[in-house]
């Protein structure tokens, strides 16, 4: 059908252009296209068998599994799912802190995703927006002296772990030494890790973002670092916790712990795939691949006259503004003065190259 064909040519093209967003483009998922033939379906809770029998919750298991390790949940009190992206994660992490605290409040970063805001309005919560440094990180001093005013009422501290334009990350470790110097016991974490979740346990220095640092559930997004085709994630936290909320569906015959009903199977079989194929090791080598062109695009467009910055360990170069059209053939994510590229893996050095040369030009015509 020419509609498909031209669809997909014209894909193509977008998908080798596109420097603006977190998504990995080089997997290959032609040994599971044999299950796109069934009605794949995991409702229910991934740890509990229910009726409906065409569904991939042993696989999904494996997937939260591996992630527990990976982000050092605490032995025999960690539970997950697998998400349809990164915004249900932080959902789940909200509601359960809500659950746990329905007179607590929300901090969170002025840098922090759009969509928290529209999780909190949906969830009905009381929040209270805290200053971001210059880099897109928390400004400390300013959740200590909003803590002290409101030490009447449990804090719920929503900690980026990658901010949107710049790949800033909160300090977990911090957080949790300003509660602890103000006496704050009735507390909650999340971790909004959807970009830098699947490789920060690689870098070094660790980020503190991880449940050994204090969090209590950690969101991170599947299609971003590890690469699927439609957007996915996987969302942790602390069982006791859940168990807590968690209420009993005769229907299905299986836990009612997830935020929707029906879910994708196909996506965790994505992601144990992914796993699967890539380990610890090659995850660490992406993570390595990726600095190191990072570091590469942020010295070539340096060398162009363009002031591009990275925050610490960060695969996102920020930069300021290029014109509309640079912007929209590379499909740069702008905001307010800056934009952004992201070196994902796929991205190779004859795309920052030709990138490069693109701003070379603007910007000599400019002062021309």
């Amino acid at each position: 059908m020419q509609a498909l064909d031209d669809l997909y040519e014209r894909m193509r093209a977008a998908n080798d252009l596109a420097l603006g967003y977190p998504a990995a483009k080089d997997f290959d998922l032609a040994p599971l296209l044999r299950f796109l033939d069934f009605p794949v379906n995991n409702v229910g809770d991934p740890f509990a068998d229910g009726t409906y029998q065409v569904e991939t919750r042993a696989f999904e298991r494996e997937v939260v599994a591996f992630f527990a390790d990976l982000l050092r949940a605490p032995q025999d009190d960690w539970w997950g799912y697998v998400t349809n992206g990164g915004t249900e994660g932080n959902l789940y992490g909200l509601y359960l802190a809500r659950e746990l605290h329905p007179r607590g409040v929300v901090y969170y970063s002025e840098h922090t995703h759009y969509s928290v805001s529209k999780n909190l309005h949906f969830l009905g919560m009381r929040h209270i927006m805290i200053r971001s440094q210059k880099n897109g990180e928390m400004d400390y001093d300013d959740l200590r002296e909003t803590l002290k005013i409101h030490r009447d009422v449990p804090p719920i501290v929503f900690a980026n772990i990658g901010t949107t334009m710049t790949e800033a990350r909160d300090d977990i470790r911090k957080i949790r030494e300003i509660m602890d110097s103000l006496a704050i016991r009735e507390r909650y974490i999340h971790s909004d890790a959807a970009l830098c979740g699947a490789y920060a346990p690689f870098l070094d220095p660790r980020p503190p973002f991880d449940f050994e640092d204090g969090a209590d559930s950690i969101s991170i997004s599947g299609h971003k670092f590890l690469g699927c085709p439609m957007p996915t994630g996987v969302v942790l936290a602390r069982k006791h916790n859940v168990t807590r909320i968690a209420r009993s569906i005769d229907y299905i015959g299986t836990l009612d712990t997830t935020i929707s009903g029906s879910r994708n199977g196909f996506t965790p079989l994505v992601l144990w795939h992914r796993i699967k194929e890539l380990g610890r090791k090659g995850i660490r080598e992406r993570a390595r691949r990726s600095l190191e062109l990072a570091a590469y695009a942020q010295a070539q467009l340096n060398g162009a006259g363009i002031p591009a910055w990275r925050n610490p360990n960060a695969i996102t170069v920020v930069f300021p503004t290029v014109v509309e059209p640079l912007r929209r053939k590379w499909q740069l994510a702008t905001q307010g003065e800056i934009s952004h590229l992201i070196v994902m893996p796929g991205i190779g050095k004859e795309q920052i190259d030709a990138f490069v040369e693109d701003v070379r030009a603007a910007h000599h015509r400019s002062l021309a």
